[in-house]
């Protein structure tokens, strides 16, 4: 970046790279696995830990039958409260202040010239891992960061689940630069609770109806990242 051995985020398709991992599998992401992997290897930005890890999910994509790949990415994140790829239920969960946060996000999108094109809510992950991919590296850098800890939080639930697409998460998480906090993760993973029999609807649609979690104003999330923040009456 400068000379002194700090990653550099700006233009990063590394991040955009990981985001398309966390999609929908599909025929043409199946295809572009290997192009995916080739890309993040080639930036050098991850630990050889960490690209272990995510080519884990690479292989799973070529290994694994499509519709079998799609029942499990389902069963994951669209049936699990907690492993939901939508950052927002992690912080205002079904609150009233989720709405306006989702507005102020969407509107910093388009401060940088993003428009959203698609019916998908832009506190998506892989929608904002797109974004990250074409704004400044301090924006980046602090937009993920600011994630940290429920990133941190959702790694340690899919290593629960033996799931590859923890690779995934912890790849973003080794990104933002920022230290662990240990602490602070597992307050989280304590204040979310645990889902339900992910293959019970009703149980599902009683977890998705629960009050949201509350982050007091010196939780780790808490900071002045426009991602994380809680909108200003």
């Amino acid at each position: 970046m400068n000379g002194t051995g700090e990653r550099d985020m700006k233009r990063c398709d590394t991040v955009k790279a990981l985001g398309m991992l966390l999609t929908y599998p599909s025929e043409d992401l199946v295809a572009a696995r290997t192009d995916i992997q080739q890309v993040i290897t080639g930036e050098g930005l991850l630990s050889r830990p960490v690209l272990a890890q995510v080519g884990a999910l690479v292989r799973a994509l070529g290994d694994t039958d499509l519709y079998d790949l799609q029942e499990r990415y389902i069963q994951l994140f669209d049936r699990s409260r907690t492993l939901s790829l939508h950052l927002y239920e992690h912080v205002h969960g079904e609150s009233r202040e989720r709405g306006p946060a989702m507005v102020n996000l969407r509107e910093i999108y388009r401060s940088y010239g993003f428009e959203i094109d698609s019916r998908e809510l832009p506190d998506f992950l892989p929608m904002l891992c797109e974004f990250l991919s074409q704004v400044p590296e301090a924006t980046a850098r602090e937009i993920l960061g600011e994630a940290r800890v429920v990133l941190d939080a959702l790694c340690v639930r899919l290593e629960e689940r033996a799931s590859p697409y923890a690779g995934v998460l912890a790849a973003l998480a080794e990104l933002t630069g920022a230290p662990a906090d240990a602490t602070a993760v597992a307050a989280h993973i304590k204040a979310e609770g645990e889902d339900d029999d992910a293959g019970d609807l009703d149980a599902m649609d009683r977890i998705w109806e629960e009050a949201s979690v509350a982050f007091g104003a010196g939780d780790a999330m808490a900071g002045a990242c426009p991602l994380v923040q809680s909108p200003q009456a």
